[in-house]
């Protein structure tokens, strides 16, 4: 084989290559996303991998993308990942950045900054903690996907326009909206569907 034909092919195979990389990046940007599980804020609907324990792996999930950047408003009770960097402005500049072949690539460790979390408020919506129940506009809410009830109570809060409220299903552990207040829908970077490993553990939210 010629040097020349060689290189030939190494010229052919790195534009494979390239052109392979782009597609997984858009895709993995815009469209669909696999997610790990690092916390134990969504226990016990979702188990996160643990600092105390080596063997145990968080759930892996399949997160969409793509409804919440074509405008799609999220809904109740959705298991969604938002950007809690809810003082900066989210662009679609980020949705490439902070995807994690780019992360990985880069070796920036963005993805503490990403929570997963469910919505319990949308724009309009008066939240209270009350009678050990969280209350949605005088109405308490039946959740049955909580771990334990809440031990504390939370200020009330009106939810503002373009915003949601998130809350972790282990309410006593998990650092959400309680925290870092209502999180505007531009920071919803998308909706947690499909749970696919551990094998015994697949479902669809």
């Amino acid at each position: 084989m010629t040097s020349k034909r060689i290189m030939k092919e190494i010229l052919e195979w790195t534009k494979v290559i390239v052109v392979s990389l782009l597609i997984s990046v858009f895709i993995s940007a815009f469209i669909l996303q696999p997610s790990i599980v690092s916390e134990a804020s969504m226990e016990p609907t979702l188990e996160g991998e643990s600092s105390f324990d080596a063997d145990k792996v968080g759930d892996h999930v399949m997160v969409f993308k793509s409804a919440y950047i074509l405008g799609k408003e999220p809904k109740y009770g959705d298991i969604v990942i938002v950007d809690s960097r809810v003082e900066r402005q989210r662009t679609l500049k980020d949705e490439v950045i902070d995807n994690p072949l780019i992360r990985r690539i880069t070796n920036e460790d963005t993805g503490r900054h990403f929570w997963i979390k469910r919505v319990i408020g949308k724009a309009g919506d008066l939240l209270e903690f009350k009678e050990g129940a969280v209350y949605r506009n005088g109405i308490a809410l039946e959740e049955d996907y909580i771990k334990e009830d809440m031990l504390h109570a939370f200020e009330s809060v009106v939810v503002p326009e373009d915003h949601v409220f998130v809350m972790g299903d282990n309410r006593n552990v998990s650092m959400d909206s309680r925290e870092i207040g209502p999180v505007p829908v531009e920071n919803v970077v998308g909706k947690v569907f499909f749970r696919f490993y551990p094998f015994d553990k697949i479902s669809k939210y």
